[in-house]
């Protein structure tokens, strides 16, 4: 039986310049980062924050209120069955565990539903929590976002500056309980990645009628100063429309939220717009309201109009989670990723929507491959005979570039070889990644699960390579791999 060792399709060390503000950088970003399940009903722990951070990880999101005592603060999601954690428990797990996996900057966006007094709370818990760890800028407002090699090892608070508590509680509940997401049907293995060009604007009415606010008006009147000057990061979409919220300030840098659905709708007028703004600002884009199983959505609506924070529930699983673990993969897996050049460039602003010509073609063929034997129980995927394995590969990419395309079954044989070739041309190969799975072929069912994996276009190197497959939840198998052979032409 042959072993594959040989494994070299990307680099393993951090390469980029880290010496840039943050807004040139995508950010590994979590959404709700506390919650071990679903949105509605799941418990709130310290334990998927850790697991989070292990991963590479670097912005966690804290949502925090009043205890039932009024007197402390919980971190839960709000208005829900959730149940809570203390906050204090919550930083302190941050706190151990912010550079196991990188040295470079974690950022904590805090939601936050507090009175003035327990906000003064919470800036002496971070204070004291965290110490010299802790990044305060000397000015209210950044003029510009320091880089991460500046900020190693440092931990950077982000939030608005916090509104009244009094109108938190009277928003209105969240959520309409009794709305389901279609793709609870979908395949064991997550539903196929949602087209950037298949919504059309009923779609997007309908999601804004549904969607859960999580990003109110602020009033800044009432907030204690000590929680105020920890605010490194401001975020905010002010008073006006778009145009008001995509404004770029030339004195000073902020973080804007916005829902995927509200960036998509964006993207269809504004997207050069938002290309711009994330040039020196920087975006988060959230999951919406009604994905209350936890599920994600397309990370490259984002990432192709160069938002730096495209927030993802990490617990779950799925196709556009794999893609996200993907493109973290990049810079030795320190969890920033320096943007391409096309979306920082001044003179002619990106536009995702404009069909560029090919610059590369990537040629990818698949042999054979292995370690099933070894890693799954024999008749996991058949009672009765060897699997019948076939491999799905294509591109995660702007919308000229995304595509997936399958080899044939290879019937009854835990070492199935392929020996087949595919070519990918790219407009946008720094934007791309590449989309490996495997399955097994199930006649009478739902084919079964063997394995998958993303890597980024940009750190493939050419020649033969043994790529190891990855479980449904992004862990790395111990023997299943493919050999595989990649050229660019």
């Amino acid at each position: 039986m042959v072993i594959f060792t040989r494994y070299g399709t990307s680099i393993h060390t951090v390469h980029h310049d880290m010496n840039l503000p943050l807004s040139h950088y995508f950010i590994f970003t979590g959404h709700n980062s506390y919650l071990i399940g679903n949105q509605l009903s799941s418990d709130c722990s310290d334990v998927p924050i850790i697991q989070a951070l292990e991963r590479g990880v670097r912005v966690i999101e804290l949502d925090i209120w009043p205890n039932s005592a009024k007197n402390d603060v919980d971190v839960l999601h709000g208005r829900t069955l959730t149940t809570p954690v203390q906050l204090i428990k919550c930083l302190k797990s941050i706190k151990a565990h912010a550079f196991v996996a990188s040295e470079y900057p974690v950022v904590i966006t805090l939601e936050d539903h507090l009175t003035t007094e327990l906000q003064a709370k919470v800036a002496k818990m971070i204070t004291e929590t965290f110490g010299d760890m802790l990044f305060t800028p000397e000015t209210e407002s950044l003029a510009e976002f320091p880089s991460p090699e500046s900020l190693k090892k440092k931990i950077i608070i982000s939030t608005k500056p916090p509104k009244e508590y009094l109108k938190a509680k009277e928003a209105k509940a969240g959520g309409n309980g009794s709305q389901k997401e279609n793709d609870s049907a979908a395949e064991a293995w997550g539903g196929e990645i949602p087209s950037f060009k298949s919504r059309s604007t009923a779609d997007f009415k309908e999601d804004l009628e549904e969607e859960v606010e999580e990003e109110e008006d602020i009033q800044d009147d009432h907030c204690a100063p000590e929680y105020r000057n920890l605010i490194a990061i401001h975020a905010g979409k002010g008073k006006g429309g778009l145009d008001d919220w995509l404004r770029v300030d030339p004195d000073k840098v902020r973080r804007l939220s916005l829902s995927e659905q509200e960036l998509e709708k964006a993207a269809k007028t504004h997207g050069p717009q938002i290309v711009r703004f994330t040039q020196r600002n920087i975006l988060r884009v959230y999951p919406k309201g009604i994905r209350f199983d936890s599920s994600n959505y397309n990370p490259l609506i984002g990432w192709m109009h160069g938002a730096q924070m495209v927030a993802f529930n990490m617990q779950g699983y799925g196709r556009s989670l794999w893609v996200m673990q993907g493109m973290f993969k990049s810079n030795g897996g320190c969890g920033y990723v320096k943007k391409p050049e096309i979306l920082m460039k001044n003179e002619s602003i990106f536009d995702p929507r404009v069909k560029l010509p090919v610059k590369v073609t990537l040629k990818v063929t698949v042999y054979m491959g292995e370690g099933w034997y070894f890693d799954f129980k024999h008749t996991h995927f058949d009672a009765y005979s060897p699997p019948d394995f076939y491999t799905r590969v294509g591109i995660a990419g702007v919308p000229a570039d995304t595509i997936m395309k399958r080899t044939k079954a290879i019937e009854d044989n835990w070492i199935p070889a392929w020996n087949e070739e595919f070519e990918f041309p790219l407009t946008v190969p720094e934007l791309a990644l590449l989309r490996i799975e495997v399955h097994e072929y199930d006649m009478s069912e739902k084919d079964d699960f063997g394995g998958q994996t993303c890597l980024p276009i940009s750190e493939l190197r050419k020649g033969i390579r043994a790529v190891p497959l990855h479980s449904q939840k992004g862990d790395k198998y111990k023997s299943v791999k493919l050999l595989m052979s990649f050229d660019f032409v």
